[in-house]
């Protein structure tokens, strides 16, 4: 019997309220177990690893990014001049120089699972998704090494969706639910401008622009779809009930909607997604009147423990745009005059991807980037909201480290802050907020929060019986240069980054939810599949197929 032991760290666990206590932790057979008793088996053999001054915690969790599928590669495609630009790309050999491809700001999936495990992240979720691309996406996190992954299925255009909740047929949404879930492999349902999509796909110049416009040929709205889905994921009992972009992403004054989309779910259990593109002030069309709306949406969800929200936080750089809000991504792309791609998927959603550059003289660009830091300074309860990027929407997931260090240090963001576009002070509140967030604080926002916001019982925390991803690092006063670099990275109690170096390669898991539901509707729903479909339904999805050797968990 091996034990491997953490000796000595200091080690910050908010879900068992352990927060810069010195002590142990001991792993066996890919789990965190309690210390052996004394004089057990003689048999038992400890592997020691002192990390003594050093800081513990589990491994992160990134709820929402965006890494495999269609529309990462299609911007890849797009970009092929990062392939030429980026020097450590290039190596050269005796026939020549060879341009590897894998970096730029959507770097491949090998390497992603790379750069994801040497920030100390360990579980991600792809958080858009078309159910017609589930296979595809099944076999790309094949190839994702160290983490484990999971995606959240698009369903808020969903033809059958629309149908059901036209008619008030709530169970037959339910069971809907229940069995696309099951069928495509998927963790959570997606609504990404629930009925807008359905508007743009039917004539190009399309959108909802509040939740009560009617869907035509539906006769829904936004709404409608909002509440009736999330209401049928809540009675699923889904580790994570609703995932939600909700309408008017980037549009000045949407913070109105966004409001009325928090209080449209009712007291349920929802997650609003990449939440600093939905609270702006203003009027369309006139600059002068943009400003941050974060105040009386964290007033909201202060008072309010049933929704969470993620940041989408802006970081300043080029990157990419990419996301299912078709008639978003042409907007985006007509604001920066840059390459676009538009593709409407059958049935089920749409997606748009462009490249993007964040200026840090932009008064937009500034004022994005304030807005995403007073989300997590304004919101009292950590456990409520998220860090993230979007990834790679607001920047690179390999920003993480520096928006820890502009929330641990109030100087720092005081200096960026200097820097940024001097209207920002005008519209924006970030220069009076003097919150600094402790260790435990970002141990609840880059771990121990998503994990259980998406319900995920044995990730985020280093209790007795929790997976064995860890993360360990050296103290530092820059949390920038602390984090960038961890100096050990545990997966499933296997080693692979020690000394801040990659000494292994693991495969990960696919976390799925395969929800009981009434399975009595599963011939009607495969009937108006196969009648309304390109393809049969027996070719959808990953049911009865054997996606290589990656093991799926149901959680």
């Amino acid at each position: 019997m091996t034990y491997l032991k953490l000796s000595g760290g200091t080690i910050y666990d908010p879900t068992n309220n352990v927060n810069g206590v010195t002590g142990d932790i001991w792993i066996r057979d890919g789990k965190i177990v309690a210390e052996p008793e004394p004089g057990c088996d003689s048999s038992v053999d400890v592997k020691t690893i002192d990390v003594s001054g050093r800081v513990v915690m589990a491994g992160a969790v990134d709820l929402h990014c965006h890494i495999a599928g269609p529309k990462v590669n299609t911007a890849r495609k797009m970009q092929p001049e990062q392939t030429r630009e980026l020097p450590q790309q290039r190596r050269e050999t005796e026939n020549g120089t060879l341009h590897s491809g894998s970096l730029g700001n959507v770097p491949s999936i090998f390497t992603t699972g790379y750069k994801y495990t040497g920030l100390g992240y360990t579980t991600c979720f792809d958080a858009a998704i078309s159910p017609l691309a589930s296979r595809h996406v099944h076999f790309e996190f094949e190839q994702i090494p160290n983490v484990d992954t999971g995606f959240f299925a698009l369903v808020g255009n969903n033809h059958y969706v629309m149908d059901c909740v036209a008619k008030g047929d709530q169970a037959g949404l339910e069971s809907f639910l229940g069995w696309l879930l099951n069928c495509v492999g998927a963790f959570a349902p997606k609504l990404v401008n629930p009925g807008g999509v359905e508007l743009w796909k039917q004539s190009h110049s399309g959108n909802a622009r509040d939740l009560d416009q009617i869907v035509h040929g539906f006769n829904v709205t936004p709404r409608m779809i909002i509440q009736s889905v999330t209401r049928a994921a809540n009675s699923l009992g889904l580790p994570h009930p609703v995932h939600i972009h909700t309408n008017n992403l980037g549009i000045p004054g949407n913070w109105q909607t966004t409001l009325d989309t928090f209080k449209s779910v009712d007291g349920l259990k929802a997650h609003l997604t990449h939440i600093q593109f939905h609270s702006y002030g203003g009027g369309i069309g006139d600059e002068e009147s943009l400003c941050s709306r974060v105040g009386p949406l964290a007033d909201y969800v202060n008072t309010h423990k049933n929704v969470t929200v993620d940041v989408g936080q802006v970081m300043f750089g080029r990157t990419t745009s990419m996301t299912g809000d078709g008639p978003l991504g042409y907007f985006l792309q007509n604001v920066s005059g840059e390459k676009w791609y538009s593709s409407d998927t059958e049935l089920e959603s749409g997606c748009g991807v462009s490249p993007i550059q964040y200026r840090n003289q932009n008064f937009i660009h500034s004022l994005q980037w304030a807005i995403g830091l007073e989300w997590y300074l304004m919101v009292d309860d950590p456990w409520q909201v998220v860090m993230s990027t979007d990834h790679p929407n607001g920047g690179s997931f390999l920003a993480y480290p520096q928006i820890v260090r502009l929330l641990m240090d109030r100087d720092y963001r005081q200096e960026l802050l200097s820097l940024v576009n001097h209207r920002v002070l005008q519209h924006s509140c970030l220069a009076d907020l003097d919150r600094e967030y402790s260790l435990s604080e970002i141990a609840i926002i880059t771990r121990a929060g998503p994990a259980r916001i998406l319900g995920l019982v044995n990730k985020g925390h280093l209790g007795v019986g929790a997976d064995a991803d860890i993360c360990v690092y050296n103290p530092n006063d820059n949390f920038q240069r602390m984090f960038e670099l961890p100096i050990l990275v545990i997966k499933a109690g296997q080693v692979l980054v020690e000394d801040t170096e990659i000494r292994k390669t693991v495969s990960g898991k696919t976390l799925v939810a395969n929800p009981e539901y009434d399975r009595h509707r599963d011939g009607e729903i495969e009937e108006w599949f196969n009648r309304n479909y390109s393809l049969n339904s027996v070719h959808y999805g990953i049911r009865g197929h054997q996606q290589g050797d990656r093991t799926r968990e149901s959680v």
